[in-house]
C-alpha cells in the first residue's frame, strides 16, 4: 500500500512512524518531507497541487494524509478528490474553521457554542473602542494562518491597540492580519481535544495538553509548541462527555447543515474555566507537538485513517494503549525570533520506549543537521506519566546540537 503524507514537520514524521510500526509493508512518500523522512520513504518535489495529484494518480497512491494546514487552505482535498484519490482531511470550505478566525468565531456564535466574548474588525478606530471596553489582559488575533504565532495576549489597553494596529496595517503577519479578532481573556487551563470524523460519525482521541510558551513556567514568547503529553488527567470523564456533547457534536452537525461536511481532524483548542469548556480556536489537522504523543498511543492508525476517508467510523473500534506519552521539543538557539546556524545533531542512545520525531532537519552525507526552528521531538511512553516524562528528558540529555534549547517542565500542571 502506498501512502503520501503532506507536510515537513515532526507531525508528519510521527504519522509515518506510527503507520510503519503497525505495518512494515507500507510504502511512504512525503511532500515535501524533511531530511529525516527520507529514512522512512521518498521525499517528493512538486510545482503545484495539480502536479502532485497527477503524480499520485499515475503512481497509484492509495491514501493521502494531510499534515499541514497550508495544504488544506489551498484546497488540496478538493483537488485530490477530483482525481479520485482517497485523502484524509477537510475540504477548503470546511478548513475555514482554521484558515479564518473570523469565520470560526461567527460560526461559534450563530451555533451557540461556548467561546470568549469577541469582536471582529478591519478598522483600527472601531477596534480601539472595543479594546477600551475590555479589562486587560486582552487577546488579539490575526484572522489568517500565521504558523501558530498570530495570537498575542496584551497586558494593557495601549499594548492591545498597538498590536491590533500593526496587524491591520500589514506590518505584522501581512495579509493574514488585515482582519483582527479581539477577545476577552479567559483564565483557566488549556486542553487540546482531537475528534476524527468521516462526515457523519466521529471518534475522540485522548485529551492532550500543549505548552505554547518558550520557557519554563509558561514564560517567554508564544511558539508553535514546546511539548505535550497525553492523556491529560486534567480531563475527567464528565468533562470529556460535556466536550463531546456541547462542542464536537454540534460543530460537526452545523458544518454539515451549512453545506460544509467535515471529514478529517477537528482539533478543538479549549480553555476550561470553572469546569466549563470554552472554544479558543479550531484547527483542522493534528496539532504539533500533540500529534507526536497521540500517534504512538493508537494501535490501529491505518484502519482509523481509512475509516475516516471511507465513511466507516460508525462501528469502528479504536484501539489505544494504556500508557502515557510525553513529547519534548528541542529547538534551535534563536527560535522563535530568527534563524540559527546549521548544526550537526549527535545522539548517544535511545532509552527504552522512546524515539525521536524529526522536524527542522536536513541531511548531508547521511548525517542530520539542525536547520529549522523546532528541530526534533523527544518522545517516550510509560505506564505512569512521571515515568514517561523522565524517559523523555533522559532522551533529551542524549541528544545534542549547538544552541539546543528545550523546556524542563513539560506536563508540570498534571504532576505538581
Amino acid at each position: 500500500m502506498k501512502i503520501l503524507i503532506l507536510g515537513s514537520g515532526a507531525r508528519e514524521y510521527s504519522i509515518a512512524l506510527a503507520l510503519k510500526n503497525e505495518n512494515k509493508n507500507l510504502e511512504f512518500y512525503f511532500a515535501p518531507g524533511n531530511g529525516a523522512t527520507s529514512n522512512l520513504g521518498t521525499n517528493l518535489e512538486f510545482s503545484d497541487l495539480e502536479n502532485l495529484a497527477s503524480f499520485s494518480k499515475e503512481n497509484s497512491i492509495d491514501l493521502c494524509i494531510v499534515g499541514s494546514e497550508d495544504f488544506l487552505e489551498k484546497g488540496v482535498v478538493d483537488i485530490f478528490q477530483k482525481h479520485g484519490i482517497d485523502i484524509f482531511g477537510p475540504s477548503k470550505r470546511a478548513a475555514m474553521l482554521e484558515s479564518s478566525k473570523a469565520f470560526m468565531k461567527d460560526f461559534l456564535k450563530r451555533n451557540k457554542i461556548r467561546t470568549a466574548a469577541f469582536g471582529i474588525f478591519t478598522d483600527i478606530k472601531q477596534a480601539s473602542d472595543f479594546i477600551k471596553s475590555l479589562t486587560p489582559p486582552i487577546v488579539v488575533k490575526a484572522d489568517g494562518l500565521c504558523a501558530g504565532k498570530g495570537v498575542i495576549i496584551a497586558k494593557s489597553h495601549d499594548e492591545a491597540i498597538t498590536v491590533a494596529s500593526d496587524m491591520l496595517s500589514g506590518k505584522s503577519f501581512a495579509q493574514a492580519g488585515k482582519t483582527v479578532v479581539i477577545e476577552e481573556f479567559l483564565d483557566g487551563f488549556e486542553l487540546s481535544i482531537f475528534a476524527l470524523s468521516d462526515g457523519d460519525d466521529f471518534v475522540v482521541l485522548p485529551a492532550t495538553q500543549d505548552h505554547k510558551k518558550l520557557k519554563d513556567n509558561d514564560e517567554g514568547p508564544n511558539t508553535g509548541g514546546m511539548g505535550a503529553y497525553a492523556p491529560s488527567p486534567l480531563a475527567n470523564d464528565a468533562l470529556l462527555e460535556e466536550i463531546k456533547n456541547d462542542i464536537i457534536k454540534p460543530t460537526l452537525k452545523a458544518m454539515k447543515d451549512e453545506g460544509n461536511e467535515f471529514k478529517g481532524v477537528l482539533f478543538a483548542g479549549l480553555m476550561i474555566v470553572n469546569s466549563k469548556p470554552y472554544v479558543l480556536e479550531f484547527n483542522v489537522r493534528f496539532g504539533d507537538p500533540e500529534c507526536e504523543v497521540l500517534m504512538p498511543l493508537i494501535e490501529n492508525p491505518l484502519d482509523l485513517f481509512l475509516a475516516c476517508t471511507q465513511k466507516k467510523l460508525k462501528n469502528f473500534n479504536l484501539k489505544l494503549k494504556k500508557d502515557f506519552a510525553v513529547a519534548v521539543v528541542c529547538a534551535s538557539k534563536n527560535y522563535p525570533f530568527s534563524s540559527s546556524p546549521k548544526a550537526e545533531i549527535s545522539i548517544k542512545s535511545l532509552p527504552k520506549n522512546s524515539h525521536i520525531s524529526y522536524a527542522g532537519v536536513s541531511k548531508e552525507k547521511e548525517k542530520l543537521f539542525a536547520s529549522g526552528g523546532r528541530v526534533l521531538v523527544c518522545v517516550a511512553l510509560a505506564s505512569e506519566l512521571k515515568e514517561a516524562r523522565d524517559l523523555a528528558y533522559e532522551l533529551c540529555e542524549n541528544v545534542s546540537f549547538d544552541g539546543m534549547q528545550f523546556r524542563k517542565d513539560i506536563a508540570y500542571q498534571a504532576l505538581r
